[in-house]
């Protein structure tokens, strides 16, 4: 029989992620389609918090690796960490978060326990007494459901793919695992990290704000109004705490000598070259919509755009909403509405 762990980690605020807890959803799922139970495994600085939020998922043991040498992510010691719980719980199946944290280490931990990985899977269930992932592949455009006969098979999942478990606290019984001997060759001085109303990418975000090329373009007076764009963007997202994205052709608009939005990055691009976010709501502004870029939103439950032009890919049965109107007065008054 199966032996599955859910592995994971809490964040700054000793809490679980909304990622997290949408893994445990999966992993509770996987053990009740194979008729097994399964055991949590957390490491960090200190994970009691953590695992009193869902002492009462139905986990039949909770592993902890914690101390100050956890405290921060580190591969060297995260990879040793993740080992150790696996070993200690016997693990032939473990169900983790894609955190950037665990995607970094996880890969490592499955070679050194003589397994397979599977990353940012986006389905989990059972099939002939089997557990069987989906994943996508060649930039999201095809899906492929398939199983391992290697074990351990290290499994994480993808944000937004699992409701996530709620309300399952209580008083958890931790079983302490030692960490390793590890001699870092790293040292964590500090997070140099910008203050949270300047953070434009937010994963957590329940809206995510796509901006196009059309924003730098000239307007109907005949010039390009960056600042004005720059002041719309930046003010939506400050009142409703969106994330940010942008389009490839907006990105790389300064190798083509136009004007750009100073705070956009290559972090920031969605689409086939860019990144497959997983909001529950996306609204694309001065965006073409076409396949490359749309691709990006294939996890987007509800998608809506505003372009000047009735015929753009958006419009093409790609959007749920298309509003057909000028970004720059929609955003405007969206603005004025939410200051109010």
């Amino acid at each position: 029989m199966e032996k599955i762990l859910y592995l994971a980690h809490p964040e700054d605020n000793g809490a679980l992620s909304r990622t997290a807890l949408e893994a445990l959803a999966a992993a509770k799922g996987l053990a009740a389609g194979l008729g097994a139970g399964f055991s949590v495994g957390l490491l960090g600085g200190s994970v009691q918090a953590a695992a009193d939020s869902i002492a009462a998922c139905g986990a039949a043991a909770f592993f902890a690796a914690q101390g100050e040498a956890l405290a921060a992510s580190r591969y060297s010691t995260d990879a040793a960490a993740c080992e150790a719980l696996c070993r200690a719980a016997g693990a032939t199946v473990v169900v983790a978060p894609a955190t950037a944290r665990l995607a970094r280490c996880l890969p490592g931990v499955a070679q050194r326990l003589g397994g397979r990985v599977d990353s940012n899977c986006t389905g989990l269930t059972v099939e002939n007494g089997a557990p069987l992932v989906s994943r996508w592949y060649y930039r999201q455009r095809m899906v492929a459901a398939q199983t391992r006969e290697q074990r351990p098979w290290v499994i994480t999942v993808a944000p937004c793919c699992f409701l996530a478990e709620e309300g399952q606290g209580g008083s958890a019984s931790l079983q302490a695992v030692a960490l390793p001997a590890v001699t870092p060759r790293t040292e964590v001085l500090g997070i140099d990290a910008p203050a949270a109303d300047e953070q434009t990418i937010r994963p957590e975000a329940e809206m995510l704000l796509v901006a196009g090329a059309g924003w730098t373009k000239k307007q109907a007076d005949g010039q390009p109004h960056p600042d004005k764009a720059a002041e719309h963007i930046l003010g939506f997202l400050e009142r409703t705490k969106a994330s940010l994205g942008s389009s490839k052709s907006l990105v790389d608009l300064s190798g083509e000598g136009q004007s750009v939005l100073p705070f956009l990055t290559h972090l920031h691009q969605v689409g086939q070259t860019g990144a497959t976010p997983r909001h529950k709501k996306g609204l694309a502004t001065c965006c073409h919509g076409e396949e490359p870029h749309v691709v990006g939103w294939r996890f987007i439950t509800e998608r809506r755009a505003v372009n000047l032009d009735a015929g753009c890919g958006w419009a093409q049965g790609k959007a749920d909403v298309l509003y057909v109107a000028d970004a720059f007065a929609v955003m405007a008054k969206v603005n004025e509405m939410l200051g109010e």
